[in-house]
């Protein structure tokens, strides 16, 4: 894009084996700081009513608009002009909350830059979403989440309902699991989702609020969502064993 910034991802590739995901995002945060005036004027104007259609592809994870909430991710009222993260409620990863102690903050063209390939911009960062590589796509998006996420803001702290099938919201949800028996019960989970918090093309799972993962286990049980994967592995938990590995994810801080 012209801002300078592709230096700073040359400066992650080299200190990556020697320095945490912390350290080196402190500092891209650093020299990040200095290139953000000119590259607000680099995003060109893009059609916001196409960019609602592409924001398809983040509303698995997050929500933006009248009443948003956090969900796996965090919610996107005000996101331009806001620190990284700081939304209250929402478990960052330490390199997203390191770039926003370093003085980060969210414009719409290193918005546009991050969702080109997001582990790069920041390395260590959770989002599992390997990258929109149009430039057209990303000055869409960023169009109508500029406009969108200024119309009212999302309730700060605050983590979206979900509806249960009935029965389970009665049976499941007030179980209170073991978190060390859930994390024993971990061993296969981890296998794919990692329990730093990092995703590589995985969703993360650490921090994921307790009604989220038990109605995506849930889910899974009964032929509602389609992974054969993991249908084979809750196939034959139990409600306590569910309960369990929700409430050891969910009291697991992200690295």
């Amino acid at each position: 894009m012209g801002t300078g910034y592709s230096s700073d991802r040359k400066i992650s590739g080299s200190l990556a084996g020697g320095i945490g995901s912390r350290a080196i995002a402190m500092v891209l945060a650093a020299g990040f700081l200095s290139v953000q005036a000119a590259m607000a004027t680099d995003l060109p104007e893009g059609d916001a009513s196409r960019g609602e259609k592409l924001f398809s592809a983040c509303a698995g994870c997050h929500q933006v608009g009248e009443g948003a909430q956090n969900k796996v991710g965090p919610h996107l009222d005000g996101l331009i002009g806001r620190t990284a993260g700081s939304v209250a409620g929402f478990k960052y990863s330490s390199a997203m909350r390191a770039a926003g102690e370093a003085g980060m903050t969210w414009t719409a063209a290193n918005i546009a830059e991050y969702l080109e390939k997001p582990r790069e911009f920041i390395p260590g960062n959770r989002m599992s979403y390997r990258g929109m590589p149009r430039a057209k796509d990303r000055a869409d998006l960023v169009s109508w989440l500029k406009q969108i996420s200024q119309e009212t803001p999302g309730q700060a702290g605050a983590t979206a309902e979900v509806v249960a099938a009935p029965g389970f919201a009665d049976v499941v949800m007030q179980i209170e699991g073991d978190p060390e028996y859930g994390e024993y019960l971990a061993g296969e989970c981890v296998t794919c989702h990692q329990a730093s918090g990092h995703a590589d093309g995985i969703p993360s799972i650490v921090g994921l609020p307790k009604k989220y993962f038990l109605t995506a286990l849930f889910e899974y049980k009964n032929n509602v969502r389609t992974n054969e994967v993991m249908k084979l592995r809750v196939q034959n938990l139990t409600n306590e064993e569910l309960a369990a590995l929700a409430a050891y994810f969910e009291n697991l801080e992200p690295q």
